[in-house]
């Protein structure tokens, strides 16, 4: 049973990613889902903290506008090598090309998040950053891994917790962010805003 009970509060996740659910199902009971339909640019933000955090922020302000009272979380995620951001890749093609660029090499990955506690308006972003490790991977690996479509909408194009994982030699930070959500710092943003100190 997740630490925060949250029967009875009106929590949405402005995410349909699966990962997110399932994550969320770890520190919360209950929530729903509704989709944010905001086109995911960068505006021209070239800092991978502000970028998902901005991101984040206009998912949940999206569905926040069909919300009148409840909480709402929208985040985003992407992958930073040598300073620049990889975000979703656009074809296989594209998804080939970010798996070579990151074989053998560190790179981070920064995911931003946003809740917005409605009537109240209150507005709280963070991001978290994660250092990992790939190994030198084979070019047979990074085709066979592609042809499985796993790599789709997915940034860095590839996931953490699916057959990439052999991929990865190691990972400095909270292993959730490279999922999609840094649970510790939104657990305790949300306890905040529930006001739970001691649920007993």
């Amino acid at each position: 049973m997740p630490l925060l009970n949250t029967e009875g509060v009106n929590i949405v996740l402005a995410s349909q990613s699966p990962r997110r659910i399932e994550l969320l199902k770890k520190i919360i009971s209950n929530f729903e889902v509704k989709v944010s339909h905001v086109e995911e640019l960068n505006d021209g933000i070239t800092a991978p903290e502000k970028l998902v955090e901005n991101l984040s922020r206009q998912k949940a302000e999206d569905v926040a506008q069909q919300i009148s009272n409840g909480i709402i979380i929208g985040a985003d995620s992407v992958v930073v090598l040598n300073r620049h951001i990889l975000g979703k890749p656009k074809d296989v093609d594209d998804s080939i090309r970010m798996l070579n660029l990151l074989s053998g090499k560190k790179h981070q990955v920064y995911t931003g998040f946003t809740v917005i506690k409605k009537p109240q308006q209150q507005i709280i972003s963070a991001h978290d950053v994660t250092q990992v490790k790939f190994r030198k991977l084979e070019e047979w690996e990074i085709q066979r891994y592609v042809a499985s479509g796993q790599s789709r909408d997915k940034a860095g194009a590839y996931g953490i917790q699916d057959d990439a994982a052999v991929f990865v030699e190691s990972v400095t930070g909270c292993f959730y962010n490279v999922m999609g959500l840094p649970l510790t710092k939104l657990f305790l943003v949300l306890k905040k805003l529930m006001n739970l100190n001691n649920p007993d």
